[in-house]
């Protein structure tokens, strides 16, 4: 499928119960979720067929939608369920799937309690987040201005669209000056994550990742340090200054999109991927093409 605007394709949307035209999938310009951010999303990847770890995001995406005041109308099942009905309508083999729940327009203004919450599900084909051939060598990462508020500040454990805001204006700036992506530190000055990814770091057979105590533990995260242990890595999560990065020899990022990307800058700092990068690569290609590996 040839890759044009998102409004303008072929295929089909799971849209509050009911799979529909792409093109039909709309919402009104008064919808609250454009307006307030009362919105609650997922990244979700398809590998031959089935998506990774489908029920541990469709528990995040309902957990979300509860810490941002609204509950979704369907059963942790049966997102599960419209996710696999989405994929197959648009036989997608590789690809990705993006669910997103939402505040609708029965009412305009900061207060929203008698809106409708919506459910929607959209997957396409999608290639590597990053370059290919930049992927193998290492991306680059600028250092964002903006930061990862503090846990009182803002729902920071909720996959929710306005905490998105401050990675697009970072990933911006970074592109214009020739960065892949930013590096995000936290309200304390501590290193957090990437725009749309965790962050590890390699120092021999230890990794160094930092606590996500304001930001989101990503279940890509979560797979690579069980990836990580098996093999024998011992893996520390701990506040990280940015100073520190001086001391590390590899990078990497994790996420559902980036998947295990390696980096070789950020800013000053300066990193060589190598075994540890290339060995949980590896193991991450395995995990999620088990028949591949087999």
């Amino acid at each position: 499928m040839a890759q044009g605007s998102f409004d303008d394709r072929d295929g089909l949307i799971w849209y509050d119960g009911k799979l529909i035209p792409w093109r039909d999938a709309r919402v009104h310009v008064l919808t609250h979720a454009l307006h307030y951010a009362s919105s609650v999303f997922e990244g979700e990847r398809v590998y031959d067929g089935e998506v990774f770890r489908l029920t541990e995001h469709s528990e995040r995406l309902v957990k979300s939608a509860e810490t941002m005041g609204f509950k979704i109308p369907y059963s942790v099942a049966e997102i599960d369920q419209a996710t696999r009905d989405v994929v197959a309508a648009n036989r997608i083999v590789d690809g990705y799937v993006r669910p997103v729940a939402w505040r609708g327009s029965e009412m305009m203004g900061v207060s929203a309690q008698q809106n409708t919450i919506h459910l929607a599900f959209a997957s396409w084909v999608w290639p590597s987040y990053f370059d290919p051939a930049a992927r193998l060598k290492g991306i680059r990462l600028a250092l964002s201005d903006w930061r990862r508020p503090a846990p009182n500040t803002a729902p920071v454990h909720a996959k929710a669209a306005g905490l998105y805001m401050i990675c697009t204006l970072s990933k911006h700036k970074a592109e214009a000056a020739g960065y892949h992506d930013a590096l995000m530190l936290d309200y304390r000055g501590q290193v957090a994550e990437a725009t749309g990814a965790n962050v590890f770091f390699a120092k021999g057979k230890t990794l160094h990742t930092p606590t996500p105590d304001c930001f989101l533990d990503g279940i890509t995260r979560r797979e690579v340090i069980k990836l990580a242990r098996a093999r024998g890595y011992e893996v520390v999560e701990r506040a990280i200054m940015p100073e520190e990065m001086a001391g590390f020899d590899e990078c990497f990022l994790t996420g559902t999109a980036a998947e295990i990307t390696p980096v070789a800058e950020i800013g000053d700092y300066r990193f060589t991927p190598g075994t540890v990068c290339k060995q949980l690569i590896q193991d991450f290609d395995g995990l999620v093409r088990p028949r591949a590996a087999a």
